[in-house]
């Protein structure tokens, strides 16, 4: 009668240091055994080091072996005789989980939501504790249902508003990593402030064209009708306050970091803007974008008119935008992030691979892919799966920073 091989799961855990798969393999590789899998993660200096073997029948000795050699390292091991060995799940969805802080109880609420849609979860990763806590979450969902995708990040954004919690929800995978382009809101986006209040504070008629600004964002008033109406009380204002208010544009915390992480992993960036050129170009080619389109104040004998030429940056045109560029660049459509706050750039996001709703008026954040609630833009760049600490090493490669950036700098 055949003898069959054995399948072993060794599971080693202990103080993390130098040696340990080492020694655990030379114990091994003293038995004819084969390798079918292995796993690790350190958490906080704490090891667990999985390994799935099969081996020989007559390997009776294996367990005292490795006891004895790990023993050497100061680790302990537990050998699991006839595992299954199964197959190596696949998860289906990153669920990303931002918050300052991640509590316990919105951990558990977000972890009994998934139970609820059959949602396992396979791995949790730390991506961030500065300046934000991240934790990424890889899961496997069971549903086949068409709107299953939608069910799951439905339910779970739900409970991120109830527990005060940011949760973002992607296919995992290849579609995840594949994203190639990204585009940027300015206004209350990537700066913050909206620049046409900036230049009606100018003008003396800061209040009523805040008014005006909030009823768009809010969706209360075509975009258009809204730009010319603000726009026209600036007739006769001076040229030289755009320069003025273009100086003084502050970049929301964490958005260099972003720009700069970002081209750094191959991304082209851009703006698309219902604001002004003549205020964001300066700042555009201070970040390198790649691509901006805006708004082209009329100014005639260094006044602005009151008037807007050329094509209308709206809703529509920021959409088209955005697939213009990325047709531009021979990227496709799916491949696309656009990041805005406000009901004009609801189109856009429709548009874009993923679509991501920053501190946005109630109308963005219904039809997002995901919304992000806290001020800081490199939050993006823990929901694309780069962690704080990768952003760090990079920069410490390139010389940037030798300590954390204090956060009204970074």
């Amino acid at each position: 009668m055949a003898v069959t091989d054995t399948t072993v799961l060794i599971t080693v855990t202990g103080q993390d240091r130098p040696g340990v798969t080492s020694v655990l393999l030379a114990a091994l590789a003293r038995h004819d055994v084969s390798l079918l899998d292995i796993e690790q993660v350190v958490i906080r200096g704490q090891l667990t080091l999985g390994v799935l073997i099969r081996c020989h029948p007559n390997c009776e000795d294996l367990q005292e072996q490795l006891e004895q050699a790990m023993a050497t390292v100061g680790m302990h091991v537990d050998v699991q005789v006839g595992a299954e060995p199964g197959q190596r799940v696949q998860p289906t969805h990153a669920v990303v989980v931002l918050g300052s802080p991640v509590s316990a109880k919105a951990f558990s609420a977000i972890a009994r939501k998934l139970a609820e849609q059959g949602a396992n979860i396979e791995t949790i990763r730390g991506i961030a504790d500065y300046p934000i806590t991240g934790l990424e979450l890889l899961v496997t969902a069971t549903s086949k249902r068409a709107d299953a995708d939608e069910k799951l990040r439905t339910s779970l954004s739900e409970v991120a508003v109830r527990e005060g919690v940011d949760v973002a929800v992607e296919r995992a995978g290849l579609a995840r990593r594949s994203k190639r382009l990204i585009c940027f809101d300015v206004d209350s986006t990537l700066v913050q402030g909206e620049v046409i209040e900036m230049l009606a504070a100018h003008a003396g008629v800061e209040e009523q064209v805040k008014e005006i600004t909030d009823a768009a964002m809010r969706g209360e008033i075509d975009f258009e009708e809204s730009l010319h109406r603000r726009v026209a009380t600036l007739a006769g204002l001076d040229k030289s306050v755009i320069d003025e208010v273009a100086a003084n544009l502050k970049l929301t915390k964490g958005a260099r970091t972003t720009i700069r992480t970002l081209k750094r992993l191959g991304f082209r960036c851009g703006v698309v803007s219902g604001g002004f050129v003549q205020v964001i170009e300066g700042l555009a080619r201070e970040l390198e974008l790649d691509f901006v389109r805006a708004n082209v104040l009329e100014i005639v004998d260094g006044k602005l008119t009151g008037r807007v030429v050329g094509e209308i940056i709206d809703r529509a045109a920021k959409a088209e935008s955005l697939r213009e560029f990325a047709a531009d660049v021979g990227v496709r459509i799916e491949q696309t992030v656009a990041v805005g706050d406000g009901a004009n750039d609801i189109d856009m996001l429709n548009a874009a691979g993923l679509g991501i709703a920053f501190n946005a008026k109630p109308a963005l954040r219904e039809v997002a892919d995901t919304a992000l609630s806290h001020p800081y833009l490199d939050a993006v760049l823990f929901v694309l799966g780069v962690t704080r600490s990768e952003v760090e090493a990079a920069d410490a490669v390139d010389g940037l920073f030798g300590t954390r950036v204090p956060l009204d700098q970074y």
